[in-house]
């Protein structure tokens, strides 16, 4: 059962990678968009891969009494994510459909100041993530360590951002 789900959840990863791989590397065609995926592709991408920390993970019964905040931590952090990426779309196109309008767009210095407030949004939220996963992590063995660390790197720079796996050679490379 538990080779299954590692099965399923890192056939998940490499499905989810390879379509990453695939949009990053082809060019738009001419008069095609490029549409985001769904609510529902979103939930459905979140669900495998917090399944394959999980299963990667291979928890004992004592670990496993840790998981749900993790779990938790993670769709907070997934939802919060999707939030900012709607109403950055939204800001868009508002400000596409005011062209005629005498709204023009924020200065360098407004874009700084919303730069710093994203960045402290998503640091907050990454604490979070921190502190929820530090019990967890406090009970892993080495070997679950080093799993933990690079599944929940599965995303970029955390699990649930950008496409792409992040290798390191050492805890001091990036």
């Amino acid at each position: 059962m538990m080779k299954k789900t590692i099965a399923a959840g890192t056939i998940a990863l490499m499905l989810a990678g390879a379509g990453a791989a695939l949009a990053q590397s082809a060019p738009p065609r001419e008069g095609m968009r490029m549409t985001r995926p769904s609510a529902e592709d979103v939930a459905a991408f979140t669900d495998a891969r917090i399944a394959a920390l999980k299963a990667g993970l291979k928890l004992t019964a004592e670990q496993e009494k840790n998981w749900p905040a993790v779990e938790t931590a993670l769709r907070d952090l997934a939802k919060q994510r999707a939030d900012r990426a709607s109403a950055m779309v939204q800001r868009r196109d508002e400000r596409r459909g005011n062209a005629d309008a005498a709204q023009p767009a924020p200065d360098a210095i407004a874009r700084m100041r919303e730069g710093a407030d994203g960045l402290t949004r998503r640091a907050a939220d990454l604490k979070k993530l921190a502190d929820a996963s530090e019990p967890l992590y406090k009970s892993l063995d080495d070997a679950q360590k080093r799993r933990f660390g690079a599944l929940i790197r599965t995303g970029g720079r955390s699990m649930m951002g950008h496409h792409r796996m992040m290798h390191r050679r050492g805890d001091n490379a990036r």
